[in-house]
């Protein structure tokens, strides 16, 4: 099971207190509302969100609405980190995938707390490194392994952020982060209900066997669950 944690954002809660402080007056708490979007392709990014609980996914879009996962963010993170990087727009699709809550702020607010001190570069670099490592793994795992191991590679990843043993998840959406046909979402979904892994109704996945899905995973989950771990070792407080 993974470690149950009280609902915060983990970046954020590594700042120094006299940062953290600082920063308090120009957040605001907003919900994350399941297959609400937050950002489109293109679009100006006027504030980021720290997740405190729920999950946003990353989405590369591609011709005829085709489009394919690049990465999950929870409360380990923040959504909108092209601008810290110097855009002013956001490359992804960002869709909240598991309900929760968010701490907002306007992107030239965030900006200017980024130029303030090196508190907060330093926890945001260490965030974009873990993406970058996760998104080059995640286009290892889909060009070699095979879709049930990628499956239950996304399920782990969904329950380690979502913190709880039950969440929405519908074959459709599961399909396009993986950029699979739903029909084969839909079988292997099944075959690890058979084996007792999960429950799946109604768009509903409860997490039964976490142990079985870790050890029926590919090698890449390790990796995966390895840098994710090593982010929340550098963002303790």
């Amino acid at each position: 099971m993974p470690e149950i944690i009280k609902p915060y954002n983990r970046l954020l809660a590594a700042l120094p207190s006299r940062e953290y402080k600082r920063l308090l007056p120009k957040l605001e708490e907003v919900p994350l509302t399941f297959g609400n979007v937050i950002y489109e392709p293109g679009n100006v990014i006027h504030h980021v969100y720290f997740p405190k609980s729920g999950v946003l996914s990353l989405f590369t879009r591609l011709e005829k609405e085709e489009m394919v996962e690049a990465g999950l963010v929870g409360s380990e993170g923040i959504a909108g980190l092209p601008v810290f990087l110097g855009e002013k727009t956001s490359s992804t699709l960002v869709i909240v995938q598991g309900s929760g809550t968010a701490l907002r702020m306007k992107t030239e607010d965030f900006l200017r707390e980024c130029g303030r001190g090196p508190s907060l570069q330093k926890l945001l670099y260490q965030f974009t490194n873990f993406l970058l490592k996760n998104l080059s793994q995640l286009v290892a795992c889909t060009r070699f392994h095979r879709i049930d191991d990628r499956l239950v590679c996304l399920l782990l990843m969904m329950h380690e952020r979502i913190q709880a043993d039950k969440f929405l998840m519908t074959q459709e959406i599961l399909s396009k982060m993986m950029g699979v046909r739903r029909e084969a979402v839909g079988r292997y979904a099944t075959k690890l209900q058979q084996n007792g892994l999960i429950n799946y109704s109604r768009g509903t996945i409860s997490i039964l066997n976490r142990e079985g899905l870790e050890s029926s995973a590919c090698q890449c989950y390790s990796i995966f669950n390895k840098e994710y771990n090593k982010l929340l070792d550098a963002t303790k407080h």
